[in-house]
Formats: C-alpha cells, sequence, structure tokens
C-alpha cells in the first residue's frame, strides 16, 4: 500500500508503532499533559482549530464534545472509537489503527477530560486482525501508565477501556448500530431523539467518533490551533486521510492537506490513470455517495466545497474510474452489497434495496426495459428518507447519482 509521509500528522513515519515508551518519548503525550493542565480549554481549542468528524459526516467535533460534556454522568459516560469500517474503498481507519494506535488512545484520553467520558470502547471491525492486535498491545501499556491514573484521578471515578470486535456489519458503524453492539445486541440503529450524547449505551451519555477524528486531537493540543488551521488549504483546517483506490498506477493511503484539488490527488500523489487512459468518474467519499466527474477535477477536496458540485466528500474514500468501464455494472456491484448489508429492520430499506438491486442487474445484463427503468428512478424518488439510518439512502445517491452523469449507458443497455 502507497503511503504518503511528507509533512505528515497522522501517518507519521515516526509514530513508534504500539510501543508507548517510544511514543512518549518522541513526541507523545504532551498533548494529554497541556489537557489535564488546562482542561476547560480543550473544547475551545477544538472550535477555534476547525476540527470536523472525519468518518463521514463532516460535523464539527467541538459540538459533539460540547453535547456530552454538558450531560451529568448517569452514573457514566461512554466514548465509542468507532473503528468499524466496511464500506468498499475506506481503508484509513485500519491503516491508523495497526501502525498507531497510541495517537488514537490519547485521543481518546483527552476527551475523557473535556467529557467526563470515563468508560472508552474501542469498536474494530473483526476482519482487521492486525488493528485489533495493535490496539490491545497499546490499550495494555496505557492501563499501567502514569498518564492513565492521572486521568482516573482526574475524573474521581472508575475509568476503563475496552477493546471489542464489532459485529463485522457493514450497518454496525452506524452510530446507535454501535451503541446496540456495545450493549451485546444485534446492531440494529435507533430512532432519534434521544441522541447518544444525551442517551447512549445503557441509557448514560455517549459520544462516538471515528478514529481519525480522535487521532487529530493531540496534535491540536500539543501544537495549537493555528498550526493545524496553516495545514488546510484555502478556508479548509487540518489534513485529510484519502484512500485512492481504482485505476491509478498508485493506489494507497494519503495524508494531504485538506482541501487539495481532485486533480492533484489523482495525477500527482495516484500517478495518472492507468494504461494512459482518460478518467471517467469518481466515486467520491466510498461506494455510499455520489460521483464526479473530469470537469470536476479542479473542485478542494474539503466538505464544503465537494457539497457544491452535489457530491459528498465522506471518509475521503476516492474510487478511480476510467473509459471503458461500465458504470451501470460498478454501480450494481455497490448496491448488490446495500442489499446485502441491510439489517431488516426497516421494511422500505429490506425490500426497497432487494429490488433497486434487482433492476440494476436486470438492466446491466440487458434484461431489462424501459418499464423498468422508469420503476428504478421512481423508486429513487419515493424511497429516500424511509429508513432509520443512512444505508437506504446512501444507495440511492449512487444511483441518483450515475443516473444524473450517464443516463445514457442506462437507456444503451436496455433490451427492449
Amino acid at each position: 500500500m502507497n503511503t504518503v509521509h511528507k509533512n505528515n500528522v497522522l501517518l507519521h513515519p515516526n509514530s513508534q508503532g504500539n510501543n508507548l515508551n517510544n511514543w512518549l518519548n518522541s513526541y507523545g503525550g504532551s498533548g494529554l499533559e497541556k489537557a489535564l493542565d488546562a482542561p476547560e480549554q480543550i473544547i475551545e481549542l477544538l472550535k477555534g482549530a476547525g476540527l470536523r468528524g472525519l468518518g463521514g459526516s463532516g460535523f464539527p467535533a467541538w459540538k459533539k464534545w460540547q453535547f456530552v460534556a454538558e450531560q451529568a454522568a448517569n452514573p457514566d459516560k461512554y466514548l465509542i472509537c468507532n473503528g468499524n469500517e466496511d464500506e468498499p474503498g475506506t481503508f484509513k481507519d485500519a491503516y491508523l489503527l495497526a501502525h498507531s494506535p497510541n495517537q488514537v488512545i490519547e485521543g481518546a484520553l483527552i476527551s475523557a477530560v473535556a467529557n467526563g467520558t470515563n468508560r472508552i470502547v474501542f469498536y474494530i471491525n473483526p476482519e482487521q486482525k492486525k488493528s485489533l492486535e495493535s490496539i490491545r498491545n497499546a490499550v495494555e501499556q496505557w492501563q499501567n501508565s502514569e498518564l492513565f491514573q492521572r486521568v482516573a484521578d482526574y475524573l474521581g471515578r472508575p475509568l476503563s477501556f475496552r477493546v471489542m470486535a464489532s459485529s463485522g456489519h457493514y450497518i454496525g458503524g452506524e452510530e446507535t448500530a454501535a451503541i446496540e453492539s456495545v450493549e451485546g445486541k444485534f446492531p440494529f440503529p435507533r430512532g432519534k431523539p434521544p441522541y447518544p450524547a444525551v442517551s447512549g449505551v445503557h441509557g448514560c451519555p455517549t459520544l462516538i467518533n471515528n478514529v481519525e477524528t480522535l487521532s487529530n486531537i493531540p496534535h491540536i493540543l500539543r501544537n495549537g490551533v493555528q498550526w493545524f488551521k496553516d495545514l488546510g488549504k484555502g478556508e479548509s483546517s487540518g489534513t485529510k486521510i484519502y484512500c485512492l483506490s481504482g485505476d491509478v498506477f498508485y493506489p494507497g493511503v494519503y495524508e494531504l492537506p485538506m482541501g487539495i484539488p481532485l486533480s492533484e490527488l489523482i495525477f500527482t500523489h495516484g500517478g495518472g490513470m492507468l494504461l494512459e487512459k482518460k478518467l471517467k468518474a469518481v466515486f467520491t467519499g466510498g461506494a455510499s455517495s455520489t460521483i464526479l466527474t473530469p470537469k470536476d477535477l479542479d473542485v478542494p477536496l474539503d466538505f464544503d466545497s465537494v457539497r457544491e458540485r452535489g457530491s459528498s466528500l465522506g471518509t475521503g474514500a476516492m474510487i478511480v474510474v476510467s473509459e471503458g468501464t461500465g458504470i451501470v455494472k460498478r454501480v450494481t456491484e455497490y448496491v448488490n452489497f446495500y442489499a446485502h448489508s441491510s439489517c431488516g429492520q426497516c421494511p422500505p430499506c429490506k425490500t426497497g434495496t432487494f429490488y433497486i438491486s434487482q433492476l440494476l442487474n436486470r438492466i446491466d445484463t440487458g434484461q431489462a426495459s424501459n418499464n423498468d427503468l422508469d420503476t428504478l428512478i421512481n423508486l429513487c424518488k419515493i424511497l429516500p428518507g424511509s429508513g432509520r439510518c443512512h444505508l437506504l439512502d446512501g444507495a440511492i445517491n449512487i444511483v441518483d447519482s450515475s443516473l444524473s452523469h450517464f443516463v445514457d449507458e442506462y437507456k444503451s443497455s436496455l433490451k427492449y
């Protein structure tokens, strides 16, 4: 896997793996020290830095923290470090957990100081064996450290770490489904409200943060707000880990300034298109997002700029497709994944993804009619918002987007 190390923060080559002493002797621990020295300033620092949730939502991280900090412990508060990561094209969290777990753990402990989260759960995809082993080894070292005890003393109540394998289901990464899993149940998403910040694990206030989001926290506290803001391009702050895959010379994990142009990611860092083919499309933010085309190569890769193009940055996954690849076939593969991944709790999702999958397979294999295409389009109009989580909407997003850009491909695949 190709990685970029120049001027990196999260993918730093000297991150010292899961050896805590090496981490603390290099540049680790100082962010947590500053948190303990001035706990009342932590959330304001995150607000000033402009850190946003990097698991896909782009929601301001400080707001989530503040919601949880304002709640009374009842009797505990939970933090779930979400490393379920099961979406096609997304593999950044597995890399961070396997190669640099200490920054994730330090970020979690800073959350404990800022928000009073004394029950910390590392929720990891069971297929990521190396990630689970790495975080378990690192957690064991932290639990025997002076810094861990200092955080527990500050909280004044028991502080615990738990490393658990998630269900392995795609839907298990949805925040309320993760709560159900932590409680030992099947990961059915919950209705909202109440929101997790008010009533999450066992009814306690619960913060759910992505691995990449937590990894940034120690570096912001250590280096300051302006340092983090200066890492980004334009109005963006910090860096973003982009998962580049598909028809490029150098697929891999790239930590780059938030806001770099799409063209730079593909043609400078990714080495350009395989076999010198032309770019046809880019599935942004993983397979549940939308499509950008060659006219969007200038778009800055940040949450707001990508949204203005009718797409979504999501997790930062960029799946590149070259001319000669059938968009209908690729969309069909992704929707088949979502149909298989539906938990079955919401009938519109279970039946909707199934029928959309069936229609796409008919169109892709040349067995569909104009009526089938009309039915597909109508389903995409009536189904959004009818499920408890984003799975159904994600499947529809990618179909809708592909229809808006490549409807002629759909029509040319019809039998009659």
